[in-house]
């Protein structure tokens, strides 16, 4: 009997100590892990705004979230007065499961989302500081903000004119001295620094002097074919602005680039991903993209878990 106990004790130990040794040591060095729930948070925040039958469905993909060990959901929900009901419904729902919030909306009006008049820049800056100072309830230390993800999607910049990408680079960074000065007058410890954008415009925006003007980090929001390819770019970034790297949205298949997967292959590209990614001494933290209603979804419409979840609650804890 003896014999059989020891045996056993040791199988739990080398268990154990691979699982330890193999475990993509980098994500525990991650200051976040999050999932990113824009289909469903940003893209249905008009249809559902008055429907109380909706926060069954917030319920069921925030606890999935936070089942998988991530710190963060980002919740893509606009910050226009019109849209604020509904976006407390989902950051309340992240609380009770015990999640910070990684705010990834922006006003409506930048990118003319649901009829909205676009909106100049310090316009947008304007309503930014408005939307922070009305809506201090909202917020948790520990939560990130960004007043504008992807912002080159807004009013249209010429990147091959140095003036336009000079003017872009001081808009970025007074905006952000704007956010921060806002989230220290309602005393809230929140990181308002990662303005994600495409890893191209990133190469051409982000040099040293206004990565070190935005609290010395890079966040981007990159699709690549490979694992490879993804862990590289995040290197040669960090290298040339002299920043940590943010990954502001990754995963796969995106069909132009990776073309189809299956569950199973989707899984295996991601496994493959956070190994590389664990490597990258730079990478600050990660937000995959997306949860439900995208090509790179973990869970299908149904809400049943495809396989890259368990790769991910796998790295994620």
């Amino acid at each position: 009997m003896k014999k059989y106990i020891v045996i056993i004790i040791i199988f739990i130990l080398l268990a154990f100590l691979s699982r330890s040794f193999f475990a993509p040591e980098g994500a525990h060095r991650w200051q976040f892990r999050s999932i990113d729930t824009m289909k469903y948070s940003r893209d249905l925040s008009r249809e559902k705004l008055h429907n109380a039958s909706f926060d069954k469905e917030i319920e069921k993909q925030i606890s999935a979230i936070a089942k998988t060990g991530a710190t963060h959901v980002a919740i893509a929900t606009p910050y226009d007065e019109e849209f604020i009901p509904i976006m407390r419904r989902w950051v309340l729902m992240a609380r009770k499961y015990h999640l910070k919030v990684w705010f990834r909306g922006n006003m409506s009006g930048w990118e003319e989302w649901f009829g909205y008049p676009q909106v100049d820049r310090s316009t947008h800056t304007a309503q930014t500081e408005q939307f922070i100072l009305n809506n201090k309830d909202l917020f948790q230390d520990g939560d990130i903000f960004t007043s504008c993800p992807e912002c080159e999607n807004g009013p249209k910049v010429n990147w091959g004119d140095e003036k336009e990408v000079e003017a872009y680079r001081a808009f970025l960074i007074t905006e952000y001295g704007v956010t921060k000065k806002a989230f220290g007058k309602i005393h809230k410890n929140v990181k308002a620094n990662y303005y994600s954008m495409n890893g191209d415009v990133a190469r051409i925006v982000m040099d040293r002097e206004t990565t070190r003007a935005l609290d010395g980090v890079v966040t981007i929001d990159h699709y690549v074919s490979s694992p490879e390819q993804l862990a590289a770019d995040i290197k040669i970034l960090a290298e040339r602005s002299g920043g940590k790297v943010v990954l502001g949205e990754f995963g796969a298949p995106i069909p132009d680039i990776n073309g189809p997967m299956s569950p199973k292959e989707q899984s295996a590209w991601l496994e493959k991903a956070l190994g590389e990614l664990s490597k990258v001494d730079q990478l600050e933290g990660v937000n995959y993209w997306v949860n439900k209603g995208g090509s790179t979804a973990l869970w299908d419409e149904n809400g049943k878990a495809r396989p890259g979840v368990k790769v991910l609650t796998e790295a994620f804890n």
